[in-house]
């Protein structure tokens, strides 16, 4: 009987995943339910440590139920818009480092599986990243309107602006026009394209991706599902632009000033520029 040699009979280290390898699906859908399941859990624990600060909660003389306390604080003009900012701060603090973390090889890996967070060669991305942020709210707007038959698409993000005072709302502005496309960016065009590309055609993963980028924001839509054309047709302009520049930063830009035409009603209709 021929002997093994040494070496055949030690335990063979478990493969690992390359840090080069482009994220798993499952993975990439697990941010981003984690990211907006850290805005709703982070939001009521926030929105209670609001309400103790401020009074309006008394833990040692108890009158009423706590969310009819927390309801009450957050009746008060800003205070809903304090609690948004704090909300998204907290759930980009945890996700974005931990994205970077974990595929810190594919971070400034240009094109896919890399996640983008590089300038682009050609400056010009920038420019027609701004004219993609204003065009695609305003063709939306219109199948969006074909679709609704009249009916009004309303956003909280438009109802929150409303009851702020001008302060707050400028720092409003710079946060949904600037922390939340940069976050969004990272997960949908960045982490979820690159693990969609990595099973289908770029077009399927465009079309994939934006799907379920429409979907994730019913909820702050109202569910009105006549919105889903406009945000899906976003996510495929938002998905072209990354892919073309070889950089996730026209998005975020492209992303930012679509953002910004939506709280513009904000000033225009208490008169402030």
């Amino acid at each position: 009987m021929t002997a093994l040699p040494p070496d055949s009979l030690r335990p063979r280290p478990e493969a690992r995943p390359s840090p080069a390898e482009p994220p798993g699906l499952s993975a990439a859908i697990g941010l981003i339910a984690l990211y907006f399941l850290l805005q709703a859990v982070a939001g009521g624990l926030i929105a209670l440590l609001m309400a103790v600060a401020t009074g309006f909660v008394q833990i040692d003389r108890r009158s009423q139920p706590i969310g009819a306390e927390i309801r009450a604080m957050l009746e008060q003009p800003g205070m809903p818009a304090i609690l948004v900012m704090l909300t998204l701060g907290l759930a980009a603090a945890v996700v974005v480092p931990l994205v970077r973390r974990k595929w810190h090889a594919l971070w400034p890996m240009a094109r896919p599986p890399g996640l983008g967070m590089v300038l682009p060669v050609n400056p010009v991305f920038f420019m027609l990243a701004i004219a993609v942020g204003l065009a695609a709210p305003l063709l939306g707007g219109l199948l969006t309107s074909l679709l609704a038959h009249g009916n009004t698409v309303t956003q909280d993000i438009q109802s929150l602006g409303s009851h702020t005072p001008t302060q707050l709302r400028l720092a409003l502005v710079v946060v949904v026009t600037s922390l939340g496309p940069l976050v969004e960016e990272i997960l949908f065009r960045g982490v979820l394209l690159s693990a969609l590309m990595k099973r289908w055609r770029v077009g399927w993963s465009v079309l994939i991706s934006a799907l379920l980028f429409a979907v994730s924001h019913l909820p702050s839509m109202q569910w009105q599902w006549y919105a889903l054309p406009d945000l899906a047709l976003l996510a495929c302009a938002l998905a072209w632009l990354r892919l073309r520049a070889g950089s996730l930063w026209p998005a975020v830009l492209a992303h930012g000033v679509n953002n910004l035409l939506a709280v513009a009603a904000w000033f225009a209709a208490s008169g402030s520029v």
